[in-house]
Formats: C-alpha cells, structure tokens, sequence
C-alpha cells in the first residue's frame, strides 16, 4: 500500500498538521484503523492530563519538581556552593570546580 502526507485539522487546537507517510505506516502496522484526531502537542498535553506526568519526551520537564538544594561551604576554595544532597558533619564538600580536581588527583 502506498501512502502519501495527509493534512489533518486537529480536533482541540484547530492547527494544521501533517500526517506523514512513515506514521501512516506506522499506524498500520499497529493495526490502527483511524487518523489521528490530535496534532503532536495536543496529544502529549491530553497525555500528561490523564496519565500524570512521566518520562514522554520533552513536555517532562516543565512537570518535574525542582530538586531542593543545600548550601555548603567548599572544603577546598571557601567559596559557596549548592548540592543536591544535605552535607554530613565531618565529611568534606567541594564546589563543582575543586571536585572535577580532587576527583582527577583521586585517579592518577
């Protein structure tokens, strides 16, 4: 069967978009018997609606919490830093620059 770009107006936006040939294929051998109703944004958006947020591309990122960071002073410079993991007393914390050094010292 061949297959050839269909222009489709989705159903929420009303934007135009293309339905290409490798999706059509795709769609068939899926055994998908209908077009898409949906552009690609508005699906993923209907997606994170019903399902949560989760690992489904790019729209991730705008779901996902921020990572709470801790203040710390650098054991090596003084200078503050932020990490991803509260400090334990008596362990050293470096910033980002003296760990990539400490960490090459480490493994010479």
């Amino acid at each position: 069967m061949s297959f050839v770009d269909k222009s489709i107006k989705c159903s929420d936006c009303g934007s135009d978009f293309t339905f290409s040939t490798s999706e059509q294929e795709f769609f068939a051998e899926k055994g998908y018997a209908n077009d898409p109703k949906r552009c690609r944004l508005c699906r993923a958006s209907r997606m994170v609606q019903s399902h949560g947020p989760s690992d489904h591309g790019v729209y991730r990122q705008q779901w996902e919490p921020r990572r709470e960071m801790f203040a710390a002073v650098c054991a090596e410079c003084g200078r503050a830093a932020q990490l991803p993991f509260e400090p334990r007393d008596g362990r050293p914390v470096y910033c980002r620059d003296c760990y990539v050094n400490v960490r090459q010292g480490a493994s010479r």
